[in-house]
């Protein structure tokens, strides 16, 4: 647990056994950081801050979607940020916050062992290296909220372009004519498309708590608002650029399906001429069988007739699929 004050542009560190004090003397903004959640950490905050022992709870284990609470005298919300992973997988990365009059208490879930620690903590990293050069000094709890949360949009939007990258070498390929192996490319293509389905579901349902934050005037203060109604915004924005990057992909998606599936029933139109031109040949040699060609004795006239009779009806055939359009 780390814990920070920030008065203007001066940050101090301080130990969480200072909290009481601080907390009365009303100096600047308390922020408390939990990188992992531990006992300690619920001991503190429970004592200290006396949050709801639900809300603590909701902090020790992963929420699957986002949500918030209002309590008291704040709020809890829980949002998620994207995560890269390995064979186009996408780690949920879950951020926990408490926000009060004059304290935030921010909270990293439960990281997947597949993810290192520094991912979880890079959107507090860079609002706190902000603060300490001086190029941030939020006055009140929601500003530094805000800068939080605009820290994880950007590392959305960042997401939703290294995303795009991929699906333009996609698109590339395919308006190139490729093919290779279907199967392999229509699993990379749906693999990119899960990616920016999954961004645009944690961007659509952090703007819905975000929206309903903005009705609870009781806990937000006048001069906060507009911070919250322009995370809705930053969140409607990366929802409305994975839904048409989204409906892009979906669109490369069909017209390489499309060309595949023409050329398989090309492949197939032609599989079923050369069946229906053999289908002559085919019944006559079952009803003359061999009985032509022997070991003894060969009827040439009657064979021979059997051979045009068959090339006819071959040709006749060929003659008319030509006309039907099959080849």
């Amino acid at each position: 647990m780390e814990v920070y004050v920030i008065a203007g542009a001066e940050v101090r560190d301080c130990a969480p056994g200072d909290l009481p004090a601080i907390l009365a003397a009303g100096e600047g903004v308390v922020w408390v950081d939990v990188p992992v959640w531990d006992d300690e950490a619920a001991a503190v905050l429970a004592a200290v801050f006396t949050l709801h022992p639900l809300a603590l709870r909701d902090c020790e284990v992963r929420n699957r979607v986002p949500k918030v609470h209002a309590y008291a005298d704040h709020l809890f919300v829980v949002v998620h940020a994207p995560e890269r992973g390995p064979a186009g997988h996408v780690h949920y990365m879950e951020l926990d916050q408490f926000i009060g009059p004059g304290y935030l208490v921010t909270v990293h879930g439960p990281v997947n062992p597949a993810v290192p620690l520094s991912a979880a903590l890079r959107d507090t990293e860079a609002v706190r290296s902000r603060i300490r050069s001086g190029r941030l000094a939020p006055a009140t709890s929601f500003e530094l909220s805000h800068a939080i949360i605009s820290s994880l949009t950007r590392r959305m939007e960042h997401f939703v372009e290294t995303l795009t990258e991929d699906v333009w070498g996609l698109e590339q390929r395919v308006m190139a004519g490729h093919l290779g192996n279907p199967e392999r490319f229509l699993d990379q293509m749906f693999r990119a498309r899960h990616g920016i389905i999954t961004v645009r579901t944690m961007a659509a349902q952090a703007h819905e708590i975000y929206t309903r934050i903005v009705t609870l005037s009781r806990y937000v203060p006048a001069d906060a608002r507009p911070l919250v109604a322009d995370v809705v915004d930053q969140f409607d924005r990366i929802r409305n650029l994975s839904e048409q990057e989204k409906d892009y992909l979906q669109g490369v998606i069909d017209f390489y399906r499309t060309r595949t599936d023409t050329k398989m029933t090309i492949a197939a139109e032609r599989l079923a001429v050369i069946a229906v031109v053999t289908l002559p040949i085919t019944a006559l040699a079952s009803v003359f069988g061999m009985n032509m060609i022997v070991n003894d004795h060969t009827t040439p006239v009657p064979l021979l007739v059997v051979l045009v009779v068959m090339t006819v009806m071959s040709g006749l055939l060929l003659v008319w699929a030509k006309r039907r359009g099959w080849w």
